[in-house]
């Protein structure tokens, strides 16, 4: 018996073009869904106004422009989802993105009457498609909650498409509050104006042009034809997908052996690597859902250059915009065509936990940076004794002020520690958070430097950088030595700008938008533009002295 031979991935052009075209179909329907449902929520003001909004946006959808977009769109969307579907090699999948794939293949099912009755009345028959004729046919039939039913699972399929394929973008992650808020709010208004409209019609009910006995027969007919159409299709290529597995399974058709630090497994050639990891049960990260956008499903690859076929431009791009070094590749889009090596760089295995950091999710953050000043000296003078009381004594005050202003004091390393604010709560709230912690900080550190001053006979002073953005969260070490930690671009930031205090001759220096997060005023901060060695582009940033901080506006924090 000859195996057939193993699906190959597809041109790097034509996974780049579908998957624009899945992008763009999806923006098109969810504005449909977003204008359908603030048209819904208009009812709540009355059924007229609601109807002088529908009657310019129905009137585009139903000439040919609008109706090509539309459809066109419905259209090229469900046959990219049969073709995922298709090209899948396993249905492990994360709960979430399971579920937006099963909401979004309900969804036909769940519109066809609504579209025969409403798009096929109009084609077909020349009925109009008012709210008082939608209001009298559903009203009073279980048929308007399964409408309520289809435009929530429309709008739910719709913003978990959005979230998946955003999530990773710093830009969105800190709009999601506001947007979840939105989100939610939206399809209650248009179910509570639908259910307005419904009230109203019963009060004052309107003459409406529905369809005879013989014209709803016919609509019924078109709603039946869909949906029996839709389930063959997804029938088709469910059985389609089981035939194929059995038959390579039977046929003994091509398979490779992946080697995971802990493991390893053997799949048909044309798997992912990602695949290969779901399918097997192997923890791997990935937030964008295989789109090759978040870059979180990383490997390190060791093998034959043979065995890996070069990266499409969506890869590409990717791994550029990540720095990855050599032999690194993103595991939803690498197609192994032989045996490899493959280390996955963030989200642990188990046995490769102990040798490498352990990262979370992404946060929007503030950090912190508190500096001791003069340790070299102190330490040439006292005995060791005597400067472990002091360090404990300075990482107590820091640490109690951090927790006081409700942070989570970090790093206690050498004479500098890391503060992390935002694990549990919004940007504007951790940075207010954040600058409470520094003035504490220098109010105690005023309170102890005098009594210092006459036990050690030196000055005491210190430094503190402060800034905000996003960073990688999770536990960094080896083998039984693990802190939490953040990494990321605004850790390396607040710790330079803790190093200009020096220059400024300043307490605090704070970048201007950690400043303007917190709602912070200037006051008597100088505002200036600096350079920070390992950000490519200069940074304004604003510097207080101790003075400064005890004064407004950092009295009101305290």
């Amino acid at each position: 018996m000859t195996p057939p031979p193993a699906p190959a991935a597809p041109p790097a052009f034509d996974l780049r073009s579908r998957r624009d075209l899945r992008w763009a179909s999806g923006l098109v329907l969810m504005a449909y869904v977003t204008l359908h449902l603030a048209n819904h929520a208009l009812g709540l003001v009355s059924m007229h106004l609601a109807q002088q909004v529908l009657a310019p946006l129905r009137a585009f959808w139903h000439a040919w422009p609008g109706t090509l977009l539309l459809y066109g769109a419905a259209c090229a969307h469900l046959l990219l989802a049969f073709v995922a579907l298709w090209e899948r090699r396993s249905l492990r999948m994360p709960p979430l993105q399971g579920l937006r794939i099963v909401l979004g293949f309900a969804l036909p099912l769940l519109l066809a009457s609504h579209l025969a009755a409403m798009r096929g009345g109009y084609t077909l028959l020349g009925l109009d498609g008012s709210y008082a004729r939608v209001v009298a046919g559903l009203w009073d039939s279980a048929g308007g909650w399964f409408q309520v039913l289809a435009m929530a699972v429309a709008w739910a399929h719709g913003c978990m498409g959005l979230h998946f394929a955003l999530r990773a973008d710093p830009r969105w992650r800190r709009a999601q509050p506001l947007l979840l808020v939105a989100a939610v709010l939206l399809p209650v208004l248009a179910a509570l104006g639908f259910v307005a409209m419904g009230r109203e019609w019963q009060v004052a009910p309107q003459p409406v042009n529905g369809p005879d006995a013989a014209g709803s027969a016919r609509l019924s007919m078109l709603a039946d034809g869909g949906e029996a159409l839709f389930l063959a299709a997804l029938a088709g290529v469910l059985v389609a997908r089981l035939i194929r597995s059995r038959w390579l399974r039977l046929a003994g058709g091509r398979v490779l052996t992946l080697r995971y630090p802990d493991r390893q497994v053997q799949v048909p050639v044309g798997w992912s690597v990602l695949e290969a990891s779901r399918a097997h049960g192997i923890a791997h990260l990935s937030l964008c859902g295989g789109r090759a956008r978040c870059s979180t499903c990383r490997v390190q690859v060791s093998g034959p250059d043979a065995h890996c076929p070069a990266p499409n431009p969506d890869e590409a791009r990717t791994l550029a915009r990540v720095h990855a070094g050599p032999g690194v590749r993103l595991a939803c889009q690498l197609r192994p065509t032989g045996d490899l090596s493959v280390r996955p760089l963030l989200g642990s295995t188990a046995a490769a936990d102990a040798q490498r950091p352990r990262l979370g999710g992404e946060r929007e953050v503030a950090v912190l940076f508190v500096d001791l000043r003069r340790w070299s000296g102190l330490a040439e003078r006292q005995w060791p004794f005597d400067l472990v009381y002091v360090l404990d004594r300075y990482f107590a005050l820091v640490g109690e002020a951090v927790r006081e202003a409700g942070g989570v004091p970090n790093q206690f390393i050498g004479d500098s520690v890391m503060a992390i604010f935002g694990l549990d709560e919004g940007l504007d709230l951790a940075c207010r958070r954040a600058f409470r912690a520094a003035a504490l900080v220098s109010l105690r550190m005023r309170e102890w430097r005098d009594r210092f001053e006459r036990e050690f006979g030196q000055p005491l002073d210190f430094g503190m950088g402060l800034h905000a953005g996003s960073a990688a969260l999770g536990e960094v070490g080896h083998l039984d030595v693990q802190s939490f930690t953040a990494v990321g671009e605004v850790v390396n930031t607040a710790s330079r700008l803790q190093e200009q205090t020096k220059t400024a001759g300043a307490a605090l220096v704070a970048s201007r938008f950690a400043a303007e997060q917190a709602g912070l005023a200037p006051g008597a901060a100088k505002l200036q533009r600096i350079e920070v060695r390992g950000r490519r582009a200069p940074i304004e940033v604003l510097a207080w002295s101790v003075e400064d901080m005890a004064a407004a506006p950092f009295a009101a924090l305290l």
